[in-house]
C-alpha cells in the first residue's frame, strides 16, 4: 500500500465555500503533487446547498421557488467573484436546469424521486466545476470528471426502489482499469461526492453524508495510499465539543472503534465510509481546512494503545423504542422470526435489542423522520396480531465506545447516579465489547454525556489516545468570534467595580436589549414582534422594550399585571395571552379585560364554550416536531404539554362552531434555541394548513425560539436567512400577517451574573472553583444542563490552563454552573462572570438553603 501514488482528497461544503478555504486546498494540493503524490478530490456542494435544494423541492408546490433559486444561484456567482472566476458562463447550463426542474415540481405539484435526484446531484456538479476552475487558474493542472461515470451502484435485494435512488451503494474492489484510466491523465483528478449511476445509466445518491462515501470508494478501487477528509473540524473528539467543549481529539483509532463512534452518533464521519477501506487496509486522516496544521485523526488497523479505553461519549437522539409483551413467546420456537420479518416486510431497520421471557424492545432510528405515519402505523397493526405492542418515543441512545468496554464497568457507578429517579429503557452491550449503550428519555441525555464523559473519559489524560481538549485547541479563536466584542468586555471596569459592591448580582445592559429588539423590528417579512414575558420581567428592561415598539406575550394574569404597573398607559391590545392548563378563573379575566387569547387545548371549548362565545381567538398549533437546545424546552411534538395536535383539528374546527367563536389567529412555538432559520419556514407552512379551515385567520403567529451563540463554534442566528425564508411565505399567502415571540433572543445575551470566587478546592484530578452563588440565582445548568459561557473578569487577560468545575454553595451535587471549563489558575476573592444569563435566570431564582438571590442591576 505504501508504494500507492493516490492519495484521495475529500473535502466538505464547509472547505468549499469561501476563497480563503480554496486558497488552503491549493496548497495543500501542491504539497501532495510535489511530494509526486496523484491526487484525486472529491468535492461536496457549498455549504448549506444541499439542504437548500431539498427545502426548495419540499416546497416547491406550493410556493414559488423562485426567491430560493435565487439564493443559490447568488450563493454560487458569489464565490466565483472572489476567486476571480466568469460564474455564468460556468454555470449557466446548470442553472438553467435546475429551474425547469423546479418549474416542473411547481407545475405537476408532485417531487418523483427521479427528480429529487437530478435536482440534488446538482448542488456537487455546480461546486466542481467552480472548484476546477479555480485550480486551473492557481496553476495546477485539473481534470474535471462526472462521478458517474466512475461509480456504478448495485441494487440490494429486499430494499426500497426509492432507497436504491437515494441512499444507493457501490461496489469497492481493487479496479485496475480506473487505475490505468485516471493515471492517464497526468492531471489532478477533481470530481463529486454524493452520486453515481444505476446500471441503468439514472443519477442515484449515495445517501446522508454520502460524499465521505463516495472518496472511501475511490480510494478502494484506487488502492489509494491514504484517505484524507477535510472538514470543519480537526478529527473526532471523546464527545461532541457543542455539548462537552473538554472532549478531547482522539489522536489514533482502530477501524472498528471508528466504525462504532460514527455508528452511535459522532458526525464528524460517515459510519459507511469505513467499510470500504478496512479490506484494503487504507488509513483514513481526518483534518481541518480551517486549522491545517493540527494533525487531526488517523484510522488504522493498528494503534500504540495497548490498555482498555473508551474513546468516546456518544449520543443519537430521535430514537423510538418498540416494546412487544406477550406471554406466549416463552420457549415458542421462531417468534422472534416472526416479528423480525414484520419489520423487514415494513422496510423499517432494526439497531438494539433486549429481550427476556416475555417482552422484546427493539429500537429504530428516526431522528430524520424516515418512518412515515402509515408505515408506523401498518408495523402496529401486524405485531398486534403477534403480541401486546407500544410505540416510546422520543429517546435518544448514549453511548461509551472502545475497547474491552466491560473492564470499566466499576468506574461507571458515579455516571449513573442519574437514574436515581429517571429510567432506563434498554441497556445493550455489543458482542465485540466496542460498545456499551443506554436507551434514555432524551432529556436526560446532555446530563448524561457530561457526566460519563467526566467520569470515564476526562480522567485517563495519560493514554496516547487522547491530544488536546477542543477548549484548548480552540479556546483563542472561540474568544475572537464568540466574545470578543461582547458588551461585557468592553465594560469590564465597571463590573469589577460594581462587583466590588455588591457579591453576586444580575447585571444587564440596556443598550443590547435595544439593538437585539431592533434586528427584530428591521425585518421585511415581520408583521409583529411580541416579547414573552416570561424571560425576563425587569421593568427597566420591560420599558426599553416598550420604547422599541416591542408588544407582550403573557402566559399569566401576574405578567399582565405587571405591565400594566410598570408601563404607564399601558394599552391591553398589545398583549397575546397564552396560558397553558391553566383554571378556567384565567380565560374568564381575560375575556373580562378585554385580552386576546390563545387556546392551545380543546378542553376550554369542550367543557366552557360560554366563555368564549362572540370571542376572537388564537389556537396554538403542535406543529408536531420540537426543536431546541434541551428537550425541556422542546414545545412541540408527541410528548409536549403544549398545542392541539394536527389530528384534533376536525374536532377543534367542531368546537369552535359549536362555541360561536372566531378563530383569527393560528399559533405555534417548536421551542428555544433553534438555529435553523429554516425552522419558522416549516412552522408557518404547517400553520397555513390549519389556516385554510378558518375563513377570518389574517394571523400566523410563528412562536420564538430564537437561537444566539452559546459555546464555542456558535454562529450568530442567520436573521437575514430567517428575512429571505419567510419573505416567500408573505409572497405565496399575502393574507397572512407574520408575527414571532421571542424571549431569549431579545434578553438573554444582555444579561450576565457576577460572582466571586469564595474557595478553590483540588480534589484527586478534579478542581473546584467556589462561588458565592449557585442553582439558587441560575437553575439552567442543573435543570437543563444548559451551557453558558464562564469567565475569570478579573484575569481575562491571562492564559486559561486550568480545567476546573464551577461550583455554588448549594447544598446540592447538582449545584454546578459549569463543569470542566478551561480557566486562568483563580484565586479568592476574583470576579467570575456567567454570560447569557438575561433570560431565564433571575425569573426562576429561589431562596432554597435560604440563601438570598443574586440582585439585579441595569447600566
Amino acid at each position: 500500500m505504501a508504494a500507492s501514488p493516490w492519495v484521495v482528497m475529500k473535502f466538505g461544503g464547509t472547505s468549499v465555500s469561501s476563497a480563503a478555504t480554496w486558497q488552503t486546498i491549493a496548497d495543500l494540493v501542491r504539497h501532495r503533487v510535489d511530494a509526486g503524490l496523484q491526487p484525486v478530490i472529491i468535492q461536496s456542494a457549498l455549504q448549506g446547498v444541499s439542504n437548500g435544494l431539498a427545502a426548495l423541492l419540499d416546497a416547491a408546490a406550493t410556493i414559488d421557488p423562485a426567491e430560493g433559486m435565487e439564493r443559490i444561484r447568488q450563493q454560487h456567482l458569489a464565490l466565483a467573484n472572489e476567486l476571480a472566476l466568469d460564474g455564468q458562463a460556468l454555470l449557466g447550463d446548470l442553472l438553467q436546469e435546475l429551474q425547469q426542474l423546479l418549474a416542473g415540481v411547481r407545475l405537476v405539484r408532485e417531487v418523483s424521486v427521479r427528480v429529487r435526484v437530478r435536482t440534488m446531484a446538482l448542488g456537487e456538479l455546480m461546486s466542481t466545476r467552480l472548484g476546477a476552475a479555480f485550480l486551473q487558474s492557481a496553476g495546477i493542472g485539473v481534470e474535471w470528471v462526472d462521478a458517474r461515470d466512475l461509480l456504478t451502484s448495485v441494487s440490494r435485494s429486499g430494499a426500497a426502489r426509492t432507497r436504491d435512488y437515494l441512499a444507493a451503494i457501490c461496489d469497492y474492489e481493487a479496479d485496475s482499469a480506473l487505475q490505468q484510466r485516471l493515471a492517464k491523465s497526468q492531471k489532478v483528478i477533481l470530481t463529486q461526492g454524493f452520486i453515481a449511476r444505476n446500471r441503468a445509466g439514472e443519477t442515484v445518491l449515495l445517501g446522508r453524508g454520502g460524499s465521505d462515501t463516495s472518496a472511501a470508494y475511490f480510494a478502494a478501487r484506487l488502492q489509494a495510499r491514504r484517505l484524507e477528509i477535510w472538514t470543519d473540524v480537526p478529527g473526532m473528539f471523546s464527545a461532541d465539543p457543542r455539548m462537552v467543549p473538554s472532549a478531547r481529539l482522539l489522536v489514533a483509532l482502530r477501524y472498528d472503534e471508528a466504525q462504532e463512534l460514527a455508528s452511535a452518533g459522532s458526525s464528524v464521519l460517515h459510519p459507511r465510509c469505513i467499510s470500504p477501506l478496512r479490506p484494503h487496509g487504507i488509513p483514513l486522516f481526518i483534518r481541518s481546512t480551517m486549522a491545517p496544521h493540527i494533525n487531526g485523526t488517523v484510522i488504522s488497523s493498528v494503534t500504540d494503545e495497548i490498555e482498555p479505553q473508551v474513546k468516546g461519549v456518544c449520543v443519537r437522539t430521535g430514537i423510538t423504542l418498540v416494546s412487544m409483551d406477550s406471554v406466549g413467546m416463552w420457549h415458542e420456537v421462531g417468534f422472534l422470526a416472526k416479528v423480525f420479518a414484520i419489520f423487514s416486510e415494513h422496510g423499517v431497520s432494526i439497531d438494539f435489542v433486549s429481550t427476556s421471557e416475555t417482552n422484546v424492545t427493539v429500537s429504530i432510528d428516526t431522528a430524520d423522520s424516515e418512518m412515515q405515519v402509515d408505515t408506523q402505523e401498518g408495523l402496529l397493526s401486524d405485531l398486534q396480531n403477534l403480541c401486546r405492542t407500544r410505540f416510546i418515543t422520543k429517546c435518544a441512545a448514549v453511548s461509551l465506545v472502545g475497547r474491552k468496554i466491560r473492564t470499566i464497568l466499576p468506574r461507571l457507578a458515579p455516571a449513573l447516579e442519574v437514574f436515581e429517579e429517571e429510567k432506563i429503557h434498554l441497556m445493550t452491550q455489543a458482542a465485540n465489547d466496542l460498545n456499551l449503550s443506554f436507551v434514555i428519555d432524551e432529556d436526560q441525555s446532555a446530563k448524561l454525556v457530561s457526566k460519563m464523559h467526566a467520569t470515564v473519559v476526562r480522567r485517563s489524560g495519560g493514554s496516547p489516545a487522547f491530544g488536546a481538549s477542543w477548549e484548548r485547541l480552540f479556546h483563542g479563536e472561540a474568544l475572537t468570534s464568540h466574545t470578543t466584542g461582547a458588551w461585557w468586555l468592553e465594560r469590564r471596569d465597571e463590573l469589577l467595580a460594581l462587583a466590588k459592591q455588591q457579591l453576586n448580582a444580575y447585571v444587564y445592559d440596556k443598550a443590547s436589549v435595544r439593538n437585539a429588539a431592533r434586528s427584530l423590528l428591521d425585518l421585511n417579512s415581520i408583521d409583529r414582534v411580541l416579547y414573552a414575558v416570561k424571560a425576563n420581567f425587569n421593568p427597566e428592561l420591560l420599558q426599553a422594550l416598550d420604547e422599541e415598539g416591542v408588544d407582550f406575550e403573557c402566559v399569566s394574569p401576574g405578567e399582565v399585571e405587571w405591565l400594566e404597573k410598570v408601563l404607564p398607559n399601558f394599552d391591553l391590545k398589545r398583549v397575546l395571552f397564552t396560558p397553558n392548563f391553566a383554571p378556567r378563573e384565567e380565560y374568564e379575566w381575560a375575556v373580562e379585560r378585554g385580552l386576546r387569547i390563545t387556546l392551545d387545548n380543546l378542553h376550554p371549548l369542550q367543557e366552557w364554550p360560554e366563555i368564549f362565545k362572540g370571542q376572537n381567538l388564537f389556537v396554538r398549533i403542535d406543529p408536531g416536531q420540537g426543536r431546541g437546545h434541551h428537550e425541556h424546552v422542546k414545545t412541540a411534538g408527541v410528548h409536549s404539554k403544549f398545542g392541539v395536535p394536527r389530528f384534533e383539528v376536525e374536532e377543534l374546527i367542531k368546537l369552535v362552531n359549536a362555541a360561536g367563536a372566531n378563530v383569527v389567529g393560528i399559533h405555534a412555538h417548536s421551542g428555544s434555541g433553534v438555529s435553523d432559520p429554516n425552522a419558522w419556514r416549516a412552522t408557518a407552512l404547517e400553520l397555513i394548513k390549519v389556516a385554510e379551515h378558518f375563513p377570518n385567520v389574517a394571523t400566523l403567529d410563528l412562536g420564538g425560539g430564537l437561537g444566539i451563540p452559546e459555546k464555542p463554534g456558535d454562529r450568530p442566528f442567520d436573521l437575514a436567512r430567517l428575512d429571505e425564508t419567510l419573505a416567500e411565505i408573505k409572497a405565496a399567502y399575502p393574507q397572512y400577517a407574520l408575527w414571532i415571540e421571542p424571549g431569549r433572543f431579545l434578553v438573554a445575551r444582555a444579561g450576565v451574573l457576577l460572582t466571586r470566587v469564595t474557595q478553590i478546592k483540588g480534589k484527586g484530578d478534579m478542581r473546584y472553583v467556589g462561588v458565592g452563588t449557585g442553582m439558587n440565582s441560575l437553575v439552567r445548568p442543573a435543570l437543563y444542563g444548559a451551557y453558558h459561557e464562564i469567565v475569570n473578569l478579573t484575569r481575562v487577560d491571562e492564559a486559561p490552563s486550568q480545567t476546573v468545575t464551577i461550583v455554588g454553595p448549594i447544598c446540592e451535587t447538582g449545584d454546578r454552573l459549569g463543569t470542566d471549563r478551561l480557566l486562568p489558575p483563580s484565586r479568592e476573592g476574583d470576579v467570575i462572570l456567567i454570560a447569557n444569563a438575561g433570560a431565564y435566570g433571575y425569573v426562576m431564582s429561589s431562596n432554597y438553603n435560604r440563601r438570598e438571590v443574586a440582585r439585579e442591576i441595569v447600566i
